[in-house]
């Protein structure tokens, strides 16, 4: 059977991390690794599971490297095959199993869906049986309809070492959160990769979020501009558009300037209920 690494990176989730362990040790078929990069804290003790779990650290000063931290997991996995997990993500059971069968086409960009568990559903002690049950669809992504390159998103993905080498991995001028995902998918267009949905299934762990992401404001301008300035449009309108009507931008043809930050109340304000 082909060997898989599972990767993940991760800041002040440990909760959530130790929570995809348990997920991956109910998986049909247990990967033959996960590595795990922290991000700007120090290493956590995990829990002794039936599949090695290999752990680095990054610190960068003043941002999340997001970019780099993911690079870092998929030079130091051993295995050819990937599967990129978001900390927040329990897998389904058969999550690993489903990646396995893209064996058979190596060249191609793997995207998984993704369930949004409720808030609360992480505390349940039938959590691992009810998963289904006590999540929602992701109302923007779905199997049923083609994905595009736009739509990519780092939450549930996979690919071999060779296509993520290929595509270039992801561009550490990304720093920060927000447009290294689209960025990432879009390098992959350019190289030639195909994208496909798979049919295999994260459940993302409820945590605080705020729509639109005023606490990122500063990150999704800057990135904002190096994505346009590479690809010639920008990216994250429709956060950009919520940014301008607020008053916190000006948002011309070729370029943004930051008006004025937020204050805690506008943040607060914004919080996901």
């Amino acid at each position: 059977m082909t060997p898989i690494s599972i990767l993940t990176i991760v800041h002040d989730r440990l909760p959530a991390l130790i929570n995809m362990l348990h997920g991956l040790e109910l998986s049909t078929h247990l990967p033959d690794e996960v590595v795990v990069i922290f991000m700007n804290e120090d290493i956590s003790e995990l829990p002794t599971t039936q599949f090695p779990v290999r752990t680095a650290r990054i610190d960068r000063h003043g941002f999340l490297p997001l970019a780099e931290a993911r690079n870092l997991a998929a030079e130091q996995a051993s295995f050819e095959h990937l599967i990129f997990l978001d900390v927040d993500c329990i897998p389904s059971t058969d999550l690993v199993a489903q990646y396995l069968q893209t064996a058979a086409l190596p060249e191609t960009l793997w995207t998984g869906l993704v369930r949004y568990l409720r808030k609360g559903a992480t505390e349940a002690s039938d959590l691992f049986s009810s998963l289904n049950e006590v999540s929602d669809a992701d109302p923007i992504r779905q199997v049923d309809e083609e994905i595009t390159y736009e739509l990519f998103w780092s939450l549930n993905f996979g690919c071999t070492k060779t296509t993520f080498k290929r595509i270039g991995g992801f561009d550490t001028a990304f720093t920060g959160y927000g447009g290294e995902d689209t960025d990432f998918a879009f390098s992959a267009r350019e190289k030639g990769v195909p994208i496909h949905w798979l049919d295999a299934v994260a459940y993302h762990q409820y945590h605080p979020s705020y729509a639109p992401p005023l606490n990122h404001l500063e990150d999704i301008i800057k990135n904002a501009a190096i994505f346009r300035s590479k690809w010639g449009v920008w990216p994250m309108t429709g956060w950009l558009k919520k940014f301008l009507d607020g008053g916190y931008i000006n948002w011309k043809q070729d370029h943004i300037d930051l008006k004025v930050l937020p204050t805690a109340k506008e943040i607060e304000a914004c919080l996901k209920v």
